[in-house]
């Protein structure tokens, strides 16, 4: 995939070379100067004409006619350095790889050194480079009738580069690549339609990414799940004519299992609503509500990559939520397998059920920090857009780590809050501890507010995916459809964490 030279050679001959360019003014300094005087200061002169630009993410072909070994030159414009960051360089290379891709290239090199900046060096450069081509490059196959013909991938690119050495540059390569890979199995699995992907099929995903790093793997069946009091989760999918699973996966980093991270995901493999019932349109695209199982899943294939030195427990609780004559239904009440009994007012409500149990679950698995991921609420998108996570948390420093992790990966949430007044609305229930549904006032709120019940005295972050799980438009990083998102804010903040003093 990536072969790395510590000396540039414009003579090497290569289908395609990324240069990167920086704006008023383009300057060739350094290795562009090198390579304009290949072409007797002519590429100085189309920049001043503006044949070729250094404006952000502008991406301009030049075919060299011989003149250098590459064929063609991909200029990729990076903006004013002054104002150039970490995540302007991601999209500005992920546009580059695109416009590879649409143009069917198989091969490219790329001039690393003229994407330095003064706060970024080759060995983060190298990083944004990997993490975009496997982002930026990445499409969901679907089912439509394929050609004989193959499919021209972009597959092999080399990285030129005299500001680090071989292996500096190789592991970059290699994180980077881990993350934009995990992101995109994430991004498999919620664009999978809900009847290719259910509960079991999930739990046998989980099974092989188990074998493959292994992970210490446990799925429970109905019996399982039954036996151990799980009444929150066996009462969504009462209406179902499949089987639930809770999905256990251990990735045992430290030589002791302490300080043990749980990652809990909603995986609501389609979401009717039950009884109370979605819209005609609302239904549509409820496929997607296991984002925050593919999100722990992307997370820990990219553990099981990179192998930090840490503990981590993934729980995921796996179901689909249909209407059926055995379905679960407003006013009634469950039991989950913490004990504390639910009012049911709302059978849509169902996503904080099965989390309700898989935060107890990974408690029992011995997790001492809790970061739970969810499509959650509808609630969330109209009070944070379709860009913007929604988080919550009983525990600052907890989600100082999170939030942290959050901005490294480019992947933006904004904290929501929790106050008393909340939580009573939770507990207001005049039969039962809780109930699922308060009221559309807060929905994101009460939604939070309800799992968060079930972290108890455990620090807890609660992250509500259910405006940024999918995208409407394709970006530079990506097609429209499934994000991914949160898989690598989860991972960085994996690699990244600091136990809090308790």
């Amino acid at each position: 995939m990536f072969t790395v030279k510590t000396e540039v050679n414009f003579s090497a001959s290569h289908e395609n070379l990324i240069v990167g360019l920086f704006d008023k003014p383009v300057k060739f300094e350094g290795g562009l100067a090198t390579l304009d005087e290949l072409f007797g200061g002519q590429l100085n002169e189309l920049a001043k004409n503006g044949d070729i630009s250094g404006k952000l993410k502008e991406v301009g072909k030049l075919h060299t006619l011989g003149k250098a070994g590459a064929k063609k030159i991909w200029f990729v414009g990076l903006g004013r350095e002054k104002e150039f960051t970490f995540d302007k360089l991601k999209e500005a290379l992920g546009r580059a790889f695109k416009s590879l891709k649409n143009a069917k290239q198989e091969e490219a090199a790329i001039l690393l050194d003229s994407f330095l900046a003064d706060d970024i060096d080759a060995a983060d450069a190298a990083y944004a480079a990997s993490e975009a081509f496997a982002l930026s490059t990445y499409s969901f196959e679907g089912y439509k009738q394929k050609p004989n013909e193959p499919e021209k991938k972009l597959e092999a690119i080399t990285v030129y580069t005299e500001a680090a050495d071989e292996e500096e540059i190789n592991a970059s390569l290699t994180v980077g690549y881990a993350y934009g890979q995990g992101t995109n199995s994430a991004r498999t699995l919620v664009n999978t339609p809900g009847n290719m992907l259910k509960a079991t099929d999930i739990a046998e995903y989980a099974r092989k990414l188990g074998e493959k790093y292994g992970f210490e793997t446990e799925i429970l069946g109905l019996e399982e799940i039954r036996k151990l009091g799980m009444g929150a989760l066996l009462a969504v999918n009462q209406g179902s004519v499949e089987e639930p699973r809770m999905i256990v996966l251990k990735y045992q980093g430290k030589e002791t299992w302490e300080d043990a991270i749980g990652l809990v995901g909603k995986g609501i493999t389609f979401d009717t609503g039950g009884y109370s019932i979605k819209t005609k349109t609302g239904i549509v695209g409820m496929k997607t509500d296991m984002g925050g199982a593919a999100a722990v899943l992307g997370a820990m294939e990219i553990i099981g990559e990179l192998k930090p030195e840490q503990n981590v427990v993934a729980v995921i609780p796996s179901t689909d939520n249909m209407i059926g004559g055995g379905a679960f239904k407003p006013d009634d009440v469950i039991t989950s397998m913490s004990g504390k009994t639910i009012e049911v007012l709302n059978t849509d409500a169902e996503g904080r059920l099965v989390l309700a149990d898989a935060m107890t679950y990974a408690k029992h698995h011995g997790a001492q920090y809790l970061v739970d991921v969810a499509t959650l609420t509808g609630g969330v998108i109209t009070a944070l857009g379709l860009h913007t996570t929604g988080a919550m948390t009983n525990n600052e420093e907890l989600f100082e780590q999170v939030l942290e992790a959050s901005y490294e990966a480019g992947e933006q949430m904004w904290r929501l809050p929790i106050f008393e007044k909340d939580l009573e609305r939770v507990r207001g229930s005049k039969i039962a501890d809780l109930n699922n549904s308060p009221g559309s006032e807060g929905h994101a709120v009460m939604g939070g507010a309800f799992v968060g019940e079930f972290a108890e005295g455990t620090p807890w972050v609660h992250l509500d995916i259910a405006g940024t799980a999918t995208a409407r438009q394709d970006t530079d990083l990506g097609p429209s459809g499934a994000t991914g998102v949160m898989s690598r804010t989860l991972a960085l903040f994996v690699e990244r964490f600091e136990p809090i003093e308790k």
